[in-house]
């Protein structure tokens, strides 16, 4: 059975607000049963273990789906959620593909975090898929490839839109936008209509732009792994 690491954030603010946040429900609960009713092995995995913070507006009516709604019904999702294993003590390794789960948490922890920069490139080296969704493409700020190149740089790759973030009232809280560092970085930034699903597929690093991505980010990493 091939096995696929989920990552989550454990940042719970949105910068000094005292605004809650943390990671986007849709952004898990979709990718998690694309995998799992495709029979793989799950794993999920935060900065801190434990259970993460949930952005408490993903959770109001206007954003439940399908998947979210059977999410929160499933005891075993709950407790896998609940336990995850803390990110420093997780190899490569022990994973075929690893997703990164979006939500604004990830801009203030994994962005910059030396264990989710280290894991991810080991799955690099490794040429195994790594997938981020919505704001997780910051995740890979600051990861290189073998030859010390960052990761990014030349490759087609989307995120959360400037307009999006604009959309939410966030362009002047959030440390950074996701589409401008991407592209400071080199990456070849694309991007459909505002909250219009689209994910970029650039050999095996697969990027989604926002929440309707999640499903076609995740089913984009199935097919990588064949």
């Amino acid at each position: 059975m091939k096995h696929i690491l989920i990552v989550l954030t454990s940042h719970d603010q949105l910068g000094e607000t005292g605004t809650p946040t943390g990671f986007w429900l849709e952004e898990l609960a979709t990718p998690y049963y694309v995998f799992r009713d495709a029979g793989l092995g799950l794993t999920l995995a935060s900065p801190r273990g434990g259970e993460p913070p949930l952005d408490p507006k993903s959770s109001l009516p206007d954003f439940q789906t399908e998947a979210t709604r059977r999410f929160e019904a499933d005891p075993e999702a709950r407790q896998a959620l609940a336990n995850t294993r803390k990110l420093s003590s997780l190899r490569a390794d022990g994973f075929d593909a690893v997703f990164y789960t979006g939500g604004h948490g990830p801009l203030w922890d994994l962005a910059s975090d030396p264990s989710s920069i280290g894991l991810l490139e080991a799955f690099v080296v490794q040429h195994k898929p790594v997938a981020a969704v919505c704001h997780a493409p910051a995740v890979l700020s600051q990861v290189r490839t073998p030859a010390g190149d960052l990761l990014v740089a030349g490759r087609r790759v989307t995120g959360f839109s400037n307009t999006e973030e604009e959309a939410v009232g966030l362009s002047a809280i959030v440390p950074f936008l996701v589409e401008d560092r991407l592209r400071q970085l080199g990456g070849r930034y694309e991007s459909a209509g505002d909250w219009q699903p689209l994910a970029v597929v650039d050999g095996l690093l697969i990027t989604g732009q926002n929440p309707a991505s999640s499903r076609p980010a995740a089913e984009a990493l199935l097919a990588a792994l064949g």
